[in-house]
């Protein structure tokens, strides 16, 4: 077993009983969310029809995302995080870079009001109608407030001070998590989401690049760091070598997840737009009418 798996970064100080409470509310969350959003389905399949509104893909998508969820916070993983700050990277990319973009993918906005008693989700309705909502939810500014929140939630949580604070204190561990998830299902949203809230792909494409450029950053200040940025205790036993894989960690899924997803966005929208816009006769001078030809073929002065 090697010495970063056998090194526990976290401090005796954290209290079992807090963990354990605070294990047992996010299953139960995670357990209210499925029980929800299976409810939200079943309506929906009822009086439309199996697998319409909402396919089965996405329905396995929103459940794998919240079995990542449970898996990240429990068991090996857990262990590994405890263990090391490049193991705690390895956590934070489950959650940022698989359970986010499965949760977004469920589409969970329609079965989970549809699940929701009748006074909140009349309290939802008048809260989407007003104005200020229907501003943000506008795609250039819901992308703006995505890619920031993401990008703040990120660096945050991994400056010293709080990443600390959160490995010493169970709650605002939780709370770190919790930001996580949420700040990257908001960012996945309207990109993997339903396709009447999806972002035109152009806008799409700057908001994954540009929620990429500081994560990269972060993750380029982390590996090349000439001393380690963090104590000592909640590193390795190799400080420098913890962080810089932490780094790499952060730095390579997060870059290679986000190219490979923004070219399929950019060639969807390339077929899309040769669907909607088949080639055209074009006049070869401007000006100039086609000209029938008289063998029947293409106009004459038309390129195609």
């Amino acid at each position: 077993m090697s010495g970063l798996s056998v090194f526990r970064a976290h401090g005796p100080g954290q209290s079992d009983v807090a963990e354990g409470l605070l294990t047992m509310l996010a299953v139960a969350v995670v357990c209210l969310l499925a029980a929800g959003y299976g409810r939200g389905v079943q309506e929906l399949w009822a009086r439309r029809g199996r697998g319409r509104v909402v396919p089965g893909w996405r329905v396995a998508a929103f459940g794998g995302g919240l079995l990542v969820v449970l898996a990240a916070d429990q068991g090996p993983v857990h262990r590994l995080a405890e263990s090391s700050f490049a193991g705690h990277m390895a956590q934070h990319m489950l959650l940022v870079l698989v359970a986010g973009p499965l949760l977004a993918a469920g589409a969970a906005g329609l079965p989970l009001t549809l699940a929701a008693p009748l006074p909140p989700r009349r309290l939802l309705a008048r809260w989407r109608a007003a104005a200020p909502v229907r501003r943000l939810r506008r795609p250039a500014r819901y992308a703006l407030l995505a890619g920031a929140v993401q990008t703040v939630v990120l660096w945050l949580w991994h400056l010293p001070g709080p990443y600390v604070a959160a490995v010493d204190r169970p709650v605002l561990h939780a709370a770190e998590h919790l930001s996580l998830v949420a700040a990257a299902w908001l960012l996945w949203a309207p990109v993997l989401g339903s396709a009447r809230h999806r972002t035109p792909a152009p806008v799409s494409l700057l908001l994954l690049v540009g929620t990429m450029l500081p994560a990269s950053a972060l993750g380029a200040v982390l590996t090349f760091a000439p001393e380690p940025v963090y104590p000592a205790r909640v590193l390795g036993p190799d400080p420098l070598a913890d962080q810089q894989l932490a780094g790499l960690l952060m730095w390579a899924p997060m870059d290679l997840m986000v190219l490979v997803v923004a070219l399929a966005v950019f060639l969807s929208w390339l077929l899309r737009l040769d669907r909607e816009r088949p080639d055209r006769p074009v006049p070869a001078w401007p000006g100039r009418p086609p000209t029938p030809s008289p063998t029947g073929g293409a106009p004459e002065g038309v390129v195609r």
